[in-house]
């Protein structure tokens, strides 16, 4: 069987895309990958030739079409279980699975307010009082998994999980627009960004050449 193939967007500004290909890079599992551009005027039948939602991301593996970026990663942590991309113990990956919810389904005034643009370095970005309340539960978020089920690990739940991929936007959201953390979660961002497979992202992203305007709110 051929390999999985990921599609995703312009990794400069694709949120969403970033969060199954870190998952699947750092649980060792094969694909080849495709990107298409967000902003043109192929964009949405690019998309549908791949997406029945007519959205990125979406993995296809044969016949198999999985469109939302939990269920892509989830789809993996099944294949390869040995990857231990959801921590072992029931009770802290039942956890685990809720702060990813939240991400993937909450936070809607951050993500309006502070657009993925990993380029970006911005100062004296508004920050108006419903991005402040996402920042600040994020913070708390991340500060509780870390003392209650890291272990002293570098991540959420000590080791890498779907979570890390998960909130992974959300670091680069703050480095480009400022936000300022305490130490304890300043190193957890370092360490979620030291990660190979990030840098390589991170990298690719600066050399693509399509810009998207993203006006202040």
């Amino acid at each position: 069987m051929e390999l999985p193939v990921l599609v995703i967007g312009n990794k400069n500004y694709s949120s969403w895309s970033l969060r199954p290909w870190l998952a699947l890079k750092q649980a060792g599992f094969a694909f080849e990958e495709v990107r298409i551009s967000l902003d043109s005027s192929e964009t949405r039948a690019q998309i549908l030739a791949y997406s029945p939602s007519g959205k990125v991301p979406v993995l296809t593996h044969g016949k198999l079409r999985i469109w939302e970026s939990l269920a892509i990663c989830e789809y993996v942590a099944e294949q390869l279980p040995e990857a231990g991309l959801w921590p072992a113990d029931p009770a802290v990956r039942a956890v685990a699975r809720a702060a990813s919810c939240e991400m993937h389904a909450g936070f809607a005034a951050l993500r309006a307010g502070m657009p993925m643009d990993t380029r970006a370095r911005h100062t004296h970005w508004p920050m108006p009082p419903a991005v402040m309340d996402d920042i600040d539960r994020i913070a708390n978020l991340w500060r509780r998994c870390r003392m209650e089920y890291g272990n002293g690990g570098d991540f959420l739940f000590g080791r890498f999980t779907i979570a890390d991929a998960m909130y992974a936007p959300v670091v680069t959201r703050f480095i480009s627009y400022g936000v300022l953390l305490d130490e304890d979660l300043g190193q957890y961002c370092e360490a979620l960004l030291a990660l190979a497979p990030f840098q390589r992202w991170l990298e690719e992203a600066r050399r693509e050449i399509e810009t998207i305007d993203i006006p202040r709110p």
